[in-house]
């Protein structure tokens, strides 16, 4: 796992929570917030998901 993984994934965490919280309190803003930052959080996971299956597949290039 590398750091755009993870950083994504609690991005798209935060974002969920501040989501929730918008529902809660009744602000379309913060929902909105929240909803950019999951999709942030999601794409900066999917890079980080490339680039692991990039080193992975050069790793096992490597091997043979």
């Amino acid at each position: 796992m590398n750091k755009d993984q993870v950083k994504g994934a609690t991005k798209q965490a935060a974002g969920k929570v501040q989501e929730g919280v918008g529902k809660m309190v009744g602000s379309r803003t913060q929902e909105a917030k929240g909803l950019g930052k999951q999709a942030a959080g999601k794409a900066q996971k999917t890079a980080g998901d490339v680039k692991e299956a990039v080193k992975d597949s050069t790793t096992t290039t490597r091997r043979h």
